[in-house]
């Protein structure tokens, strides 16, 4: 499990300042990849016109290059605003499989500080049923203050 807190005072630290979104989705990316063995692709899909996710800053193998509203998991979050957790994607109506590996998904909206949907966090496990709310919770409380928290 993820030590949470000690992860959102490192990103803190790394990002002070900091108010490039990219900058920031890329230093995410590194961090919670490499912060939890579940992870096993992370990375965010910017919102690059009405309906579209392109894929941004990421660790892992290849993602999906373009992603509309209306398909899969990461579509779901930017559609409906909220997390989406998926303890097995195999069941999951239109998921994309962009990995063979992937068993399990949770993916997060991110918001400027208006508010506005400018991404989402992607995260593929190739565990089934690898996350929780409590994942879920703290990894968005992380996204709000990173990005949603700067002016």
């Amino acid at each position: 499990m993820t030590d949470y807190p000690a992860l959102a005072a490192r990103i803190a630290a790394l990002t002070e300042g900091e108010t490039d979104s990219i900058a920031l989705m890329a230093t995410l990316a590194c961090e919670l990849h490499h912060s939890d063995p579940r992870f096993d692709w992370t990375g965010f899909y910017r919102v690059t016109a009405p309906g579209v996710l392109r894929i941004g800053p990421y660790q892992g193998g290849h993602g999906c290059l373009q992603i509309p509203f209306e398909r899969g998991v990461c579509g779901a979050c930017a559609r409906s605003g909220q997390a989406q957790i998926v303890e097995d994607v195999d069941v999951f109506p239109g998921h994309i499989a962009c990995s063979s590996s992937t068993r399990s998904e949770l993916v997060l909206p991110v918001r400027d500080a208006a508010g506005t949907l400018i991404a989402v966090l992607d995260i593929d496990s190739d565990r089934p049923a690898a996350f929780t709310s409590a994942d879920a919770e703290a990894l968005q409380a992380i996204l709000d203050e990173t990005f949603a928290g700067r002016a």
